[in-house]
């Protein structure tokens, strides 16, 4: 019994790689501490947010920070107007962090609601309702990116009565 527990384990872990390779699928669901994907239909505004490189190395994304109001559905027109593959990934700031040490630690792609991977000169859209409050972050997990400075802090505000 013991082997077959021991045989059994060996296998679990010479195939964990293969399960973490590829796209990222963290079964979210639909929703997220940051809220939902959107309806077209209730879309307040639209906001463009371009990714690119600087001359000096300096990543970023412009705006550099995002603030909408507590169930607000705004539509993200990302554009990487970058020389680099870039993505825009929205979560907390944890699991931002966690997500960015697994990406350095496996070759793989968000493949999320709240995220687009984008080639040079591509574009792509995230329709999103912001349904809690609170202080969130928007960052690109590809290695080496965050710390050249894209990412920025997502503000979720009470709806003023």
């Amino acid at each position: 019994m013991k082997k077959v527990l021991l045989a059994t384990s060996i296998i679990l872990a010479l195939a964990a790689p293969a399960f973490a390779g590829g796209t990222h699928d963290s079964g979210h669901g639909n929703e997220m501490e940051i809220g939902k994907p959107g309806d077209n239909h209730h879309v307040t505004r639209t906001i463009e947010i371009s990714m690119r490189e600087t001359d000096d190395g300096e990543m970023l994304f412009e705006p550099r920070t995002l603030s909408f109001a507590k169930g607000e559905t705004i539509k993200l027109v990302i554009v990487n107007n970058g020389e680099l593959e870039h993505e825009f990934v929205m979560d907390t700031y944890e699991e931002n962090i966690e997500h960015k040490a697994l990406m350095e630690k496996f070759e793989m792609e968000h493949d999320d609601p709240n995220s687009v991977h984008l080639e040079p000169g591509a574009s792509a859209e995230i329709v999103w309702t912001f349904s809690n409050e609170g202080r969130f972050q928007f960052a690109c997990l590809i290695p080496g990116h965050y710390e050249s400075g894209m990412h920025g802090a997502l503000d979720i505000k009470a709806v003023n009565s």
